[in-house]
């Protein structure tokens, strides 16, 4: 039998991606990102198929080049369920009853040995689910690849490629209340599906995300607000910069893509240069993206908002550059092509060739900044700032939807992929 039926044989046995798809690179001009090489020159001996928790986080550690190859689903959480994780000084009716704004106020924020009990029980459980990524990696699924339960982190590194892998359900067991967070409130959640947090030169193509069989639709309201124990599904904060995001699927989550960290100038100013192109927003109900500061190139992505709890897409935050082109939205009868676009304490974006589609109705042009500045104030300025110049291609609007039908998502990378197709 020749080698290469061998390897062929062995390759399909451990469903694994073909050795062109787990060495490939981004393409020089695929975006702010393009060029990010990950760990495409690994030797053999930094070649590593994961199939546990355990075997993911040493193969993922240092910054030597390497490749990662997840094959079949890694729990997280071992079996562990939020009980396991409690701090023995830990109890949920205990600290509702502390820190209901009818005793505690909204004033300040929750404090006293309950709140210190949360703390330390979340810390518990983000050492468990949390995998931190160094420098120089690609990590990429073979055939059924998923992580559930848990959150990668991209803190401080730089060149790293993730490919090919369904993430689910990175629940936070223990979100904090703020009684200052808005008007009412809120639930904040810890954990992001991949969390780039000072990441540079990274690629993020043909995953699929969502929160699995635990949607934040059915989580109760406390305190009168949601419940929220789902936080990002791809996050890009704190300096994080020169990022690709492509070819992914993200479906029925909240707070999907947060791109800067506060409003606040700070080490955000000057960087978070992001692309989004070829995404699929599958009734993702906000932040898709919700940009402060960055330049974001935001173009031939398939927004689906069907939702009734829909709030936005583009949010356009303090300094931001949003420059969207060619994307294809589908909303609900009831939505207007207005609330496609939030104002964020934002200025300007440039919003054009966009197509918007209801159920029944053919695709219509619809300039959506005029939309918002007819229906909202203050207006905002038709204009970015800025020309994007690093696309391998731009595909016209009415083409998308069967475009990102056939690509997006972790199950269509194709074996030979060597590039963001």
């Amino acid at each position: 039998m020749s080698s290469f039926v061998v390897a062929l044989l062995t390759a399909t046995a451990l469903a694994v991606p073909a050795p062109q798809t787990a060495r490939a690179t981004a393409a020089p001009d695929d975006g702010w990102g393009g060029g990010t090489t990950g760990g495409a020159t690994a030797d053999a001996a930094h070649v590593t198929t994961v199939r546990n928790r355990a075997e993911l986080l040493a193969a993922v550690a240092g910054d030597t080049p390497k490749i990662v190859v997840v094959a079949g689903r890694i729990d997280l959480n071992e079996g562990r369920n939020c009980a396991s994780y409690a701090d023995p000084e830990y109890d949920l009716d205990a600290f509702l009853a502390a820190y209901d704004p009818a005793v505690w106020g909204r004033a300040t924020k929750p404090a006293g040995p309950l709140e210190d009990a949360r703390v330390r029980s979340a810390r518990t459980q983000g050492e468990q689910i949390r995998v931190n990524v160094g420098s120089n990696t690609t990590i990429v699924g073979g055939r059924g690849a998923r992580i559930d339960h848990g959150s990668l982190a991209l803190t401080n590194v730089s060149n790293v490629i993730v490919r090919g892998i369904e993430f689910t359900d990175a629940a936070d067991c223990f979100p904090a209340w703020d009684p200052t967070d808005g008007a009412g409130g809120n639930w904040n959640s810890l954990y992001d599906l991949i969390s780039l947090s000072g990441a540079t030169r990274v690629w993020i193509d043909h995953n699929t995300f969502g929160d699995g069989d635990n949607p934040d639709a059915d989580q109760p309201e406390r305190f009168g607000r949601p419940y929220q124990v789902h936080d990002g599904a791809t996050d890009i904060i704190r300096g994080s910069d020169l990022v690709t995001v492509s070819y992914n699927d993200y479906g029925n989550h909240d707070k999907t893509m947060l791109i800067g960290s506060t409003d606040t100038p700070g080490v955000d100013v000057g960087r978070l240069r992001v692309t989004v192109h070829h995404n699929r927003f599958g009734n993702v109900l906000q932040r898709a993206p919700r940009v402060r500061f960055g330049q974001v190139d935001v173009f031939n992505n398939l927004f689906v908002a069907t939702d009734d709890d829909y709030q936005y897409s583009l949010g356009v935050g303090v300094e931001s550059a949003i420059y969207a082109e060619n994307n294809f939205f589908v909303l609900g009868l009831e939505t207007p092509a207005a609330d496609v676009i939030h104002y964020w304490k934002g200025t300007r974006i440039t919003a054009i060739g966009s197509l918007v589609a209801t159920p029944g109705r053919l695709p219509r042009r619809v300039d959506l900044v005029a939309a918002y500045n007819a229906a909202y104030d203050p207006d905002l300025a038709p204009d970015a700032g800025w020309r994007p110049t690093l696309r391998t291609r731009l595909d016209p609007a009415v083409a998308v939807p069967l475009i990102v039908a056939a690509t997006a998502g972790s199950r269509r990378l194709s074996p030979s992929a060597a590039s963001s197709r």
